[in-house]
């Protein structure tokens, strides 16, 4: 990971976080060791990880507490005032429509995700991306985010909202706590993660509407956001939207130039500025995420090789002995002979 990579793709673990586990009754301790991360990372205020870390995390917790609403649990578990400023700032907003448009707008000042709020026939979709993964979110994520945000309603309005319905990606499970917590229909086994909102809950205020606080917050949040935003090189940011778009086949320059909101122009010349090409950058997607798809020992290497854009095995074979002087085979079996 580069650099400039390394900055953007980051998520916070406040305090917060590890006094939520610790309530539910996991050692942040053993929860790091099971994880294969640095002991002490929980005594650390200003500790980020990155999102391949972050859901090793996920799985550490999930393996240790094997509570099935373990996400649920977590967030009813965190006090308001603990919550991080980018949070924190939506229980001073004017209303729910309000307060989910600012935790929108400074989520990735905690993790780099997109939240995207769709209103149409009555009601508010909401989906959440993680920007850097590469596969679908844990289980566990899905529910602290959607627990935490219908959360901010209910603790803001004081109010009990009831979602319209929940959509999981995941399969049905055996368990009542979603349809409890919730108090909505769940449909599982959807194309997509959805909290659906009643349109109408959207306007419900918040009598703790702070403008005075947020006259404080807003320009500190949107301060350091401008500041992260500026960390993300260019190439980074193709190199992520290559990534996302590779099994839909070869990425073509104009593409990536529209999903990045600027010309074919601007991005040719930003790209010469940082020393680099967009081919160069293609093959070193390829090559980063050939490795992370590799790591999994359930993907075939012609399911890897379609994943990348390649129209066959051999010109798979040959680019990944470029890169790394193996096949991938053989690089497999050196990593997990390591691990």
């Amino acid at each position: 990971m580069t650099t400039s990579q390394a900055k953007v793709d980051r998520c916070r673990l406040p305090p917060a976080f590890w006094r939520a586990i610790e309530a539910v009754g996991l050692a942040p301790a053993a929860v790091l060791r099971q994880a294969r991360l640095p002991a002490t990372l929980h005594i650390n205020a200003d500790a980020f990880v990155s999102t391949e870390q972050f859901f090793a995390l996920s799985a550490a917790i999930a393996s240790l507490s094997h509570l099935p609403d373990l996400g649920i649990r977590l967030v009813e578990a965190t006090e308001t005032g603990v919550y991080p400023p980018s949070m924190l700032a939506a229980f001073y907003a004017r209303d729910y429509r309000d307060g989910l448009h600012r935790v929108a707008r400074f989520k990735r000042l905690c993790t780099p995700e997109k939240l995207s709020l769709v209103e149409a026939d009555g009601e508010c979709v909401i989906t959440n991306e993680w920007l850097f993964a590469n596969g679908p979110a844990p289980a566990i994520f899905v529910d602290l985010a959607f627990t935490a945000l219908l959360e901010l309603g209910r603790r803001a309005s004081g109010r009990r909202i009831v979602p319209r319905r929940v959509e999981f990606a995941r399969p049905s499970v055996r368990h009542g706590a979603w349809e409890s917590y919730f108090g909505c229909p769940i449909r599982y086994g959807a194309e997509r993660d959805a909290l659906v909102i009643d349109a109408a809950d959207l306007d419900l205020p918040f009598p703790g509407h702070n403008p005075e606080m947020l006259e404080i917050l807003t320009p500190a949040l949107a301060a350091a956001l401008g500041e992260l935003e500026s960390d993300s090189a260019m190439g980074e940011q193709i190199k992520v939207v290559i990534k996302r778009r590779m099994a839909s086949g070869r990425p073509e320059i104009s593409d990536i130039a529209h999903e990045l909101g600027v010309s074919e122009r601007t991005l040719q010349r930003r790209v010469t500025e940082e020393g680099t090409t967009f081919r160069q950058l293609l093959s070193e997607a390829r090559q980063e995420l050939s490795r992370q798809l590799l790591d999994d020992p359930g993907a075939g290497i012609e399911e890897i090789a379609y994943l990348l854009g390649y129209q066959d095995t051999g010109s798979f074979y040959r680019a990944f002995r470029d890169w790394e002087g193996v096949t991938p085979g053989r690089w497999r079996e050196m990593k997990f002979a390591a691990t």
